[in-house]
């Protein structure tokens, strides 16, 4: 029987694991009708929240959950979904601006087949858009009844707190929920962000548990090629070649080791060791296939020991991130020169 969390302190209860959509549609599984598949046995497993974004094969995603849910599906569903990334070529279909919001609210909407959305996400900090304008757009859609709850993702702990200290002093909708990049082989989150969501009582919904694959079993020392299917988006991420990618080779075979010793596979072990987290509510999972989903599901029923848990703060020092490029954000002022040189006059 599935152990439901509560969702920070919105008094909502979902299941430890969170269906993730990211690989449904032609930048993934472009087959429709598995996806509704996949969708459909991680609810019949109790599942209860599926989380989707925009830019996700370009609105593809929602549209597959969309068809997943209708026809009885919805109500029972934590539905999540974000805004922030480039949807089209329109200059303005893009970022956090009260404008872009408000149209691209409706068009989730339309292709999920619902009234309303039960977290709406901001998916990255948009440093020319003031945080208040973004949350004073989202105050008004949760006012409107089109969405429940505010949610952020992969936000640096400094504005997690802005969000706070906005709603509190100007009467925003308060962010009940942050979904950092979390797994073994990425601990930065540790320092920061998953101590102030805890102070704030924020639940937070951790994604790529897997570290993108790299605690799936696939990798390995030796390897030399990139396997996944965003090697090629992503190179800085899953080129074996690069130092920080060898470093994780190094770790997973370590990690491996340590799974095989306690009886568990190794997807097993990586989402567990992200629930086991006190500041952490559910770990999004992210199948392509309905086998990788049977291999991630039973992974909410294990419990890591202390003596595991010490030997993976061994291997992956607490706090690390062995790869920077797995952190998910840059600030622009560290990807952007300008920005630390003053102009010459």
């Amino acid at each position: 029987m599935t152990q439901y969390r509560l969702f920070g302190t919105t008094g909502v209860r979902v299941s430890p694991l969170t269906l993730g959509a990211m690989n449904f549609g032609r930048r993934g599984n472009p087959d429709h009708d598995e996806g509704v598949r996949i969708i459909h046995r991680a609810l019949d497993e109790g599942i209860n929240v599926v989380d989707t974004a925009d830019v996700y094969s370009q609105g593809e995603s929602e549209e597959i959950v969309g068809k997943a849910l209708d026809g009885g599906r919805r109500d029972d569903v934590f539905l999540a979904t974000k805004f922030h990334g480039q949807v089209g070529e329109d200059v303005n279909h893009f970022g956090n601006s009260r404008r872009w919001i408000f149209q691209e609210v409706e068009r989730s909407l339309r292709r999920l087949r619902t009234d309303w959305i039960d977290l709406y996400q901001v998916h990255r900090p948009e440093p020319d858009t003031d945080f208040d304008e973004t949350l004073g757009a989202l105050s008004d859609l949760v006012h409107q009844g089109k969405i429940r709850y505010i949610g952020t993702s992969t936000f640096p702990a400094p504005a997690i707190v802005e969000g706070q200290w906005i709603a509190q002093r100007r009467g925003r909708e308060r962010v009940v929920s942050e979904q950092p990049p979390y797994s073994i082989l990425a601990r930065g989150v540790e320092r920061e962000v998953l101590p102030v969501a805890q102070r704030y009582g924020l639940a937070v919904i951790p994604w790529s548990p897997l570290a993108g694959g790299w605690l799936s079993g696939r990798y390995h020392r030796g390897l030399t090629e990139p396997i996944s299917l965003r090697a090629g988006r992503q190179p800085g991420r899953f080129d074996p070649a690069l130092p920080a990618n060898a470093a994780k080779l190094v770790a997973v075979e370590q990690l491996a080791d340590l799974a095989e010793q306690a009886g568990l596979s190794l997807i097993h072990l990586a989402i567990g060791f992200v629930l086991r987290h006190p500041a952490v509510t559910s770990a999004i999972i992210g199948p392509r296939t309905l086998e990788h989903l049977d291999s991630q599901l039973g992974a909410a029923k294990v419990t890591l020991t202390d003596d595991v848990l010490d030997r993976i703060d061994e291997i992956v020092a607490p706090g690390t991130t062995l790869n920077p490029a797995d952190a998910g954000y840059q600030p622009p002022e560290l990807a952007d020169p300008t920005r630390r040189r003053r102009p010459v006059s």
